[in-house]
């Protein structure tokens, strides 16, 4: 049964991901609709279900078909053999053919755009072997004699509505081959209550489109009767709020790209209207994929790297992203111990300047802020001189340079800038430069592979330095003095507060932390884990939770409580939830009492984190909230605060005004594995049981 209720679901999704939706209601009334022509509705799913079954002849993984991602070009071909021809037994063998052509060509095209081009295939698959299609069928005598058919007329509403609104709803109809005010009133229905951004979307592109056509044209009449527009409104929902993340920006690239579209429609309209053949959706996805190209060429900040259900998803997750993870990818540890002070961070005062702007020097000061005792006129006047310098990541030496004197104070070495230095590469594919150690202090040598925290030297004055002082900087090469990129440091704590992954200020104090060994293996879960949880309101119990560890397909680990999926993992010292799947509300507890933990104990320590608006609202405020944020990307913030109360217990606080929120949380750590207690204001969450194997 749960089958064949996930085989519907792919079916269902195939239809909703035309309208880029994974919605798999929203696709099962398109699914419907498409049946008031039954020739469109046949010839659809026939292609669809062939596609999807050769899928799985070939074995092809059910995760990956789940989504419709690959089965709605195949039937989006369907339903434009449909639209031609009637069923018949020669059109349905046609018709499973052409739906095979495509997933094929889908799969094939997908893998050339998403390694050497980075673009996605929208339904580029479609236009290709639907005007296939169109161009070989004259030569099928069978086809013309017994297939074709006359259309029949649905739009008895069009005489009731002005043509610049029945213009817009048989646009949209025509993105499934109905061009119908009904239908299309239906489809934008559909598409308002999935989502209120992409429903905008669609109004904006189209009216956008079709007046700059009207002025091009000169008759604004003739440009609401033309159906093919829809291609205006498919690349402002794309560019708007699917491929960049919904902002201002985005909207208005939308609109550019839209108007842009209105030559190219037009050219494509003439050129294939030699051969007999529609323009189908070719304008929306040339404009379309130059523009996402470009972008990714120039390093839009705003493409989304994270694709979710909806554009409000896509935005609440990007939101969350930048005020959760606040470093860069390449993050690295501290290259010490203790407490060091920042003396010149990225784009600094003196040194750090054009391609060598990413670096970061550290001195040592005392409770005055100054880096030395005496006069400082002494090396070992300063605080920092001949300390020891660690590893701030794993990897292997590619370079050393340990015999240059060390400055006497006053002087500095102008042609070996960089003094002695160590470079490793780190496995990530990238390399790190620690400068000015001291003189013959270095341990390692050229081809040693080195952890995290390995002793590598002492910090000295070597090179272009003023004063004793450690220096690194992330490079994309093993040459000395490379020009740097951006990185971030893991782990670590400035004052009382832990930082997972940021970029301290100048003049602050820090100090690099490790995990805690008893701690890593407490927040450690494997496959098949069951823990049984009750819920209690005032301390009667109202329900119970149960929670299986399983594993997606990215290699991610999540508890599956089976109404929804809460993905969690360990990096550098930290644990995270990272997002929920579904609409679990007891996983929405456990998420906004703990969406991190150092894997460190110092009493009172605090950290501060974000959470993504859907976990806190519901309904129309979260609806409102995000349509609203796509335009002030920092209207709406959910902040927390956790605090090491004691050993094994977290208490925290989470602030919002947008929405409106104030809430205590509570967390006990199990004394073996997981979380023993979870408490939300007056819900509590407490381990009744815990299984180790799937059998139990």
């Amino acid at each position: 049964m749960k089958d064949k209720i996930n085989h519907l679901k792919t079916i269902f999704n195939s239809y909703s991901e035309i309208l880029f939706l994974e919605n798999y209601i929203a696709g099962a009334v398109l699914f419907l609709a498409t049946f008031i022509n039954p020739n469109i509705g046949v010839a659809g799913i026939v292609a669809l279900l062939s596609a999807y079954m050769f899928a799985r002849f070939i074995n092809m993984e059910k995760t990956f078909l789940s989504t419709g991602f690959y089965t709605y070009n195949p039937l989006l071909v369907g339903m434009s053999i449909g639209y031609l021809f009637k069923i018949t037994p020669l059109t349905i063998f046609f018709t499973i053919t052409a739906g095979i052509i495509t997933l094929v060509f889908s799969i094939m095209l997908y893998s050339i755009f998403s390694y050497y081009l980075r673009l996605p295939i929208l339904s580029l698959p479609f236009v290709v072997i639907s005007s296939t299609i169109y161009l070989a069928v004259s030569n099928y005598s069978n086809l013309f004699v017994d297939s074709l058919y006359p259309h029949m007329n649905f739009s008895f509403l069009e005489n009731y509505l002005p043509v610049w609104v029945s213009g817009y709803f048989k646009s949209l109809g025509t993105i499934l081959f109905l061009p119908d005010v009904l239908i299309g009133a239906v489809f934008s229905a559909v598409i308002f209550a999935v989502s209120r951004i992409l429903f905008m979307l669609s109004l904006l592109g189209y009216y956008a489109g079709t007046i700059s056509a009207g002025f091009l044209t000169g008759s604004f009449y003739q440009a609401f009767l033309d159906i093919s527009h829809f291609n205006f409104i498919l690349i402002a929902m794309v560019l708007g709020g699917i491929f960049l993340i919904p902002s201002i920006r985005s909207y208005i690239i939308a609109v550019i790209a839209v108007i842009s579209s209105t030559i190219v429609l037009s050219a494509v309209k003439t050129f294939w209207a030699f051969y007999g053949i529609p323009a189908f959706t070719l304008p929306f996805n040339f404009i379309s994929l130059t523009f996402l190209y470009v972008l990714g060429l120039v390093g839009f900040p705003l493409i989304a790297k994270v694709i979710r259900k909806t554009p409000e998803e896509t935005l609440d997750y990007y939101i969350t992203s930048i005020n959760r993870f606040k470093g860069y990818s390449i993050s690295i540890h501290l290259p010490f111990s203790g407490k060091w002070t920042v003396w010149q961070g990225f784009d600094g005062k003196w040194t750090h300047k054009g391609s060598w702007r990413y670096a970061y020097d550290f001195v040592i000061t005392d409770e005055n802020g100054k880096t030395y005792r005496n006069d400082g006129l002494q090396l070992t006047d300063y605080y920092a001189y001949r300390k020891p310098v660690l590893s701030p990541v794993r990897g292997r030496v590619v370079k050393v340079v340990s015999d240059l004197p060390d400055n006497p104070i006053g002087q500095v070495d102008r042609e070996n800038n960089w003094g002695n230095l160590v470079i490793i590469y780190d496995i990530r594919g990238f390399y790190v430069e620690i400068s000015h150690l001291a003189h013959k202090s270095i341990s390692v040598k050229e081809g040693d592979w080195v952890e995290v925290g390995s002793f590598i030297g002492l910090c000295g004055n070597s090179g272009y330095s003023p004063q004793p002082h450690i220096h690194i900087q992330v490079q994309p090469s093993p040459e000395i003095g490379s020009y740097t990129l951006p990185f971030s440091f893991v782990s670590y704590t400035s004052g009382n507060r832990f930082f997972s992954n940021n970029l301290p200020s100048e003049g602050e104090v820090v100090e690099p932390v490790f995990p805690d060994k008893s701690l890593e293996l407490k927040m450690t879960f494997i496959l098949d884990y069951q823990f049984v949880y009750d819920v209690k309101i005032g301390g009667k119990q109202i329900d119970q939770l149960k929670l299986v560890v399983k594993m997606a397909p990215d290699g991610t680990f999540y508890f599956d409580s089976g109404r929804g999926q809460l993905y969690f993992g360990k990096h550098e010292g930290t644990f995270y939830f990272y997002r929920i799947d579904g609409n679990d509300p007891y996983l929405k507890l456990f998420f906004m009492a703990l969406p991190r933990m150092p894997l460190f104990y110092r009493k009172g320590m605090y950290w501060e984190d974000h959470i993504p608006i859907k976990i806190v609202s519901e309904g129309l405020t979260r609806a409102g909230i995000l349509f609203l944020s796509s335009f002030n990307h920092n209207l709406a913030s959910v902040k927390y605060t956790g605090i090491w109360a004691e050993e094994g217990v977290i208490e925290g606080k989470i602030l919002s005004t947008l929405p409106k929120l104030e809430s205590t949380t509570y967390v006990q750590l199990d004394e073996t594995v997981g979380i023993k207690k979870v408490q939300v204001d007056d819900i509590m969450i407490e381990l009744n049981r815990f299984i180790h194997t799937k059998e139990g």
